[in-house]
């Protein structure tokens, strides 16, 4: 994995590339609704801008982190979101660029080794920074597609690709499925033309398809049926329809295009 450094600049460029689909929009076009069911593009910043700004406290703040889990609910997420997105656009859009800035140097500030308290369980700065850069392509991707927008993937998607091999067996147990005893080899075709492998060479089982399809499939933002990401095996196979990069139960199914 790259050092820390590279990818908080990854990060700032990621949350850079979505800032150029919204920062242009009318104040009336942050209500267009999004793929995300009851979320409007308002909603989706407001959500990013959210999970930045508890990033930052759990990189600065343990114990100001622990406290603000004092009485939290199951639906602090949804709650974040709503309340920000009742906010002008012009002040959600500058706090969310804000946030932004704050969490790259939050997480640059923390001391090697060090592990930061989170929802689920703590972790290093390096996987914070990757945990946001893959929640921000996702949103982004959730903002393209209410635009009517194609953004282009680039070597970025590793990250995405990183955090998804990474999390395969928490996918199992999200669901209260035993997760298999081997290692897959995961073989993804990057945007830059780069091959990106996970797993052992000889592995029995292995996945492999292009960068952008896999993002996809990870975030759970297309069906498993229209990606050309491929599995033999099984094991492999079944998990191209559970699997998911992010925290939290995995949501309803994406639906088939068409």
């Amino acid at each position: 994995m790259p050092d820390l450094d590279s990818l908080l600049t990854d990060l700032a460029a990621e949350g850079e590339a979505l800032d150029a689909l919204v920062g242009p929009l009318a104040p009336e076009a942050w209500a267009t609704p999004t793929p995300a069911a009851g979320w409007t593009i308002a909603h989706q910043i407001a959500h990013l801008l959210w999970t930045d700004e508890m990033s930052v406290l759990a990189a600065t703040d343990a114990d100001g982190f622990a406290k603000s889990l004092e009485g939290a609910t199951l639906d602090l997420v949804e709650r974040g979101a709503e309340e920000g997105a009742r906010r002008d656009p012009a002040d959600l859009l500058a706090s969310w660029r804000q946030s932004r800035r704050d969490v790259v140097a939050a997480l640059a500030a923390v001391p090697a080794g060090t592990r930061v308290p989170w929802y689920g369980p703590p972790m290093g700065a390096a996987s914070m920074a990757t945990a946001r850069l893959m929640e921000t392509w996702a949103h982004g991707l959730d903002v393209a597609d209410a635009l009517g927008a194609v953004v282009a993937p680039t070597d970025r998607l590793r990250h995405v690709a990183h955090i998804g091999v990474r999390a395969r067996d928490f996918a199992y147990l999200n669901r209260g499925l035993t997760p298999p005893a081997e290692p897959f080899r995961i073989t993804i075709d990057a945007p830059s033309g780069a091959v990106w492998t996970w797993g052992p060479d000889d592995a029995a089982q292995s996945v492999r398809g292009p960068a952008l399809d896999f993002a996809l499939l990870v975030t759970r933002r297309r069906h498993p049926a229209d990606l050309a990401v491929r599995a033999d095996g099984p094991d492999s196979q079944h998990w191209l329809t559970i699997a998911q990069a992010f925290a939290g139960p995995p949501g309803d199914d994406p639906r088939r295009a068409g």
